[in-house]
């Protein structure tokens, strides 16, 4: 169970709000919860508990653990009092997420760590069920670009390219992971642009960055297409050269610095290294950004079953963006490719 992974000592106590860390822990996923309190407690020899208003009981008849429910007018915070009393509490371990009134009343009491020190490495290390999820939101993006390859893009509004993608992740069984990028000509050049009304013109690169969320786990891809033409070949078989490298450099013991570092020497070999402006990748699973990070300073080195992004790309201010982003694990020691679709430059 994964619950027992956490390795609590004596008088620890883990305090969990529904969530990706609750999802992961119990496999159970809630929204609309934060306005009332609603907490996974797990001690060491204790049955782990969830205190939660009496309004989700028929949602919780599957939980095996304790269960305590109360009703409005009630204080919760009680409950959850009385729980760490009868545990012999003297630590708890919260999440750096959770709103100040969850913390506030116990502040006083007891010691306070974060539970990111706990629950990241075991997060981080996927097992083969956890893959095969992220495959399966990996296989849906591989299809929605090989679909878009027919679609006239010339004339088309940014909008109308991510509206066609949204609808074809959720018929095909996922929904979008985050929100979809699609960035033509000079607005490429902002990693993170907004999607807009402008019109894809002819000669324009097109930055696709999009997701799905299959059973709970992300998928994340950018792929960027020509329209009507090749221009500016140079700078993207440059992105591609650095996203290859790499990606052949990875496997396990490698520190995620040195992916980063990897890709970023092939850009600025060419000239373009102040044109690279982020991390090359983060970790992907529940959430669609979280650790490990492929970035400068992180030493941490890389495992079996960790899942990641790599996404170099070269962004040039009034002119164009170009980026190529894989998710990749390491199984049997090595990188392998969970997306597939075409990295050459294509023109459409």
């Amino acid at each position: 169970m994964r619950i027992e992974k956490l390795g609590l000592d004596e008088g620890e106590c883990a305090l969990v709000a529904p969530g990706s860390n609750f999802f992961y822990l119990t496999g159970m996923d809630f929204v609309g919860v934060h306005e009332r309190l609603f907490l996974l407690l797990v001690t060491k020899n204790d049955k782990p508990a969830i205190v939660a208003p009496e309004l989700y009981e028929n949602e919780l008849d599957k939980w095996k653990g304790e269960l305590y429910l109360w009703q409005d007018g009630e204080d919760p915070f009680d409950v959850v009092k009385d729980l760490l009393k009868e545990r012999r509490t003297k630590k708890l371990l919260v999440e750096e997420s959770a709103p100040a009134g969850i913390i506030l009343p116990f502040m006083d009491v007891y010691d306070i760590e974060p539970l990111s020190r706990r629950i990241k490495d075991i997060r981080e290390r996927k097992d083969a069920e956890e893959i095969e999820k992220i495959k399966k939101a990996c296989s849906i993006v591989d299809m929605v670009f090989e679909e878009l390859l027919d679609t006239e893009f010339e004339g088309k509004k940014e909008s109308d390219i991510a509206k066609r993608i949204d609808e074809r992740i959720f018929e095909l069984g996922g929904k979008p992971s985050f929100e979809t990028i699609v960035a033509s000509g000079a607005n490429g050049a902002e990693p993170h642009h907004t999607i807009s009304g402008k019109i894809i013109e002819r000669g324009n690169f097109v930055v696709m960055d999009y997701g799905a969320k299959v059973d709970g786990y992300c998928s994340d891809i950018t792929r960027t297409v020509a329209v009507g033409e090749k221009k500016d070949k140079e700078i993207y078989d440059t992105v591609q050269e650095a996203q290859q490298k790499a990606f052949e450099s990875v496997r396990k013991g490698i520190t995620a610095e040195s992916i980063d570092r990897t890709a970023r020497e092939v850009i600025a070999k060419k000239g373009y290294g102040e044109n690279f402006t982020h991390r090359t990748g983060h970790g992907l699973g529940i959430d669609v950004h979280e650790d490990p990070y492929i970035t400068a300073g992180n030493k941490e080195a890389l495992d079996e079953g960790m899942v990641f992004t790599i996404e170099p790309g070269i962004y040039i201010k009034g002119s164009l963006g170009i980026r190529i982003e894989d998710d990749v694990a390491i199984i049997d020691g090595k990188g392998k490719r969970l997306t597939g679709a075409e990295r050459n430059l294509l023109v459409v």
